[in-house]
């Protein structure tokens, strides 16, 4: 049995937009989340295939580098 990956914030941003939801399948390079940081869009993607266990942030949520934003499994 694989490992959940957790997926992090890389930098502060604010949550923009959130495509995915928990419980969604998703597939290597799909998008989970867009991030805004200083007028530039920054996706966060998924980088294993997977469930989405836990999804950690919702819309206007502020993330710190280091925050969870998704767990995958």
């Amino acid at each position: 049995m694989d490992m959940a990956e957790e997926i992090r914030a890389e930098m502060v941003a604010n949550v923009w937009k959130v495509v995915a939801t928990a419980g969604d399948t998703v597939t290597e390079g799909d998008t989970l989340v867009i991030l805004e940081s200083m007028k530039m869009e920054i996706p966060v993607i998924a980088e294993s295939d997977g469930v989405i266990e836990q999804l950690a942030v919702h819309e206007g949520d502020v993330v710190q580098d280091g925050d969870l934003i998704a767990v995958i499994a």
